[in-house]
């Protein structure tokens, strides 16, 4: 039995950000237990044309940067920052785990392993177990990430028909004479997105959307100091519109009106928000498919009919559905992120995972005792209906404010690349200067618009 600093189990986005900082900034010793074959987590089993919704420079681990910071020259996210695709982020985590992690002689990977607690786990490839004796196992699986392809259909399918996960698009052997998206997050977004750009005409695409939901205009999301005063202005537009806002109606019109969130109809107010982000150009396209079906979730596809919470669609000939609604960002009770011998990773700011696992692992090799650890990491769950989106602001906002009163961890946040907030120095004193009293009035507002409606 071997003594080591970490368990890591899954290494997944935030497991490999996690260790990186860790590796960073102490001399600990790590082992990492994965299901999968390869690192990445769910990345390893998406669909193939899924890009990342945010630039790539915002992700991966803060040691090596994704990517070549270059703009996109063509395309729908034409003059932003690039967004790596699946391939990309699948062997970026690749090179770092055999190009920085193992050549440290810190960590050692089991991949294609099953972790069965207590330190033990057992190879899926030759049934080989092993037993580490950790000084803290960290569950960097706990957000329980899923993607469509590792579930069935939540909903039943008749015989004969064609329902299939996203990733079964890039392989169909033959066109179909329609296709229907079921999901309107940002697996939906993607699928219909996807179609659009490989010639579908929109009036050969169905869209089932259960909920409206709010997307993130991504020209607000760009790294780069030349985008320093356009956060600082957005921050103070974005406090303006809820400190004027008469209910949370008309707060979330003021957004609309300041280009903060983005929705697809002007008719239909969104009940949802999952941190998607779109383009002005993607919405555009969107915005092409006329046969949107607001009827709430499916509950069958059938032959000739599509039957939903509140009714009932047809079902055209030859029709490809693709199941886009797994639950990618679960809202997961939140627990201590430190307890004992036990880190378990969550979010820490607004759908920030892989900023806030190299958070912890600051935070971890910073600090000494559990109170003042968990002081600055309390969680922030997903958001799900539109309404969390006042909640996970309000719970961001606190967080954020706590880190300003510590100096240290400033500093720390000055110099990562992870947090779009955080992109550079100057950024991140423009926004801590600011935070006392935006934060106090902003929350205000927010708690009061919370308790009036």
């Amino acid at each position: 039995m071997r003594s080591i600093d970490y368990l890591v189990v899954g290494a997944g986005a935030m497991g490999m950000a996690f260790v990186d900082t860790v590796l960073s900034e102490t001399d600990a010793t790590v082992a990492m237990v994965d299901r999968y074959h390869q690192p990445g987590g769910h990345w390893t089993v998406a669909y193939p044309y899924v890009r990342l919704h945010q630039p790539s420079s915002f992700y991966g681990v803060s040691s090596t940067e994704l990517g070549s910071g270059r703009i996109d020259r063509v395309g729908w996210n034409k003059g932003l920052s690039e967004l790596a695709s699946a391939g990309e982020v699948c062997a970026y985590f690749d090179q770092v785990m055999q190009q920085r992690f193992l050549p440290s002689g810190r960590v050692a990977y089991h991949p294609r392993s099953e972790y069965e607690g207590d330190g033990r786990f057992r190879s899926l490839v030759t049934g080989e177990r092993f037993e580490f004796r950790p000084r803290k196992i960290v569950d960097a699986t706990y957000m329980n990430v899923v993607v469509p392809s590792m579930r069935p259909p939540a909903f039943e399918v008749a015989e004969g028909v064609a329902c299939l996960p996203p990733n079964g698009l890039a392989t169909l052997p033959g066109p179909a004479a329609h296709y229907t998206v079921i999901g309107a997050g940002k697996t939906g977004v993607d699928a219909c997105l996807w179609l659009l750009r490989n010639g579908v005409e929109p009036a050969a695409l169905t869209w089932i959307t259960p909920r409206d939901a709010w997307y993130v205009d991504r020209a607000n999301l760009q790294p780069g100091v030349a985008m320093a005063r356009r956060r600082s202005e957005g921050l103070n537009a974005r406090s303006a519109a809820i400190a004027q806002a008469t209910s949370i109606a008309d707060m979330f019109d003021r957004l609309c009106a300041s280009g903060d969130l983005l929705r697809l109809s002007d008719e239909v107010r969104p009940s949802m928000f999952r941190c998607a982000t779109v383009t002005q150009a993607e919405l555009e396209q969107l915005r092409r498919i006329d046969d949107v079906v607001r009827l709430g979730r499916v509950r069958r596809l059938g032959v000739d009919a599509i039957e939903l919470d509140h009714g009932t669609a047809p079902a055209r000939p030859d029709t490809v559905y693709v199941d886009c609604t797994a639950d990618g960002l679960a809202r997961r009770p939140a627990v201590d992120v430190f307890a004992g011998d036990r880190i378990t990773l969550q979010s820490m700011s607004t759908c920030q995972q892989v900023f806030s696992a190299a958070l912890i692992g600051h935070v971890e090799a910073a600090y000494d005792d559990d109170e003042r650890k968990n002081a600055f990491t309390r969680p922030v769950p997903h958001p799900n209906l539109d309404t969390d989106w006042l909640r996970t602001a309000i719970a961001t906002n606190r967080q954020l404010a706590r880190w300003a009163a510590e100096p240290d961890l400033v500093a720390w946040l000055a110099g990562t690349r992870l947090m779009p907030l955080f992109s550079d120095v100057e950024a991140a004193r423009a926004v801590m200067d600011m935070l006392p009293a935006l934060v106090k009035a902003e929350n205000e507002a927010l708690e009061k618009l919370l308790a009036n409606e």
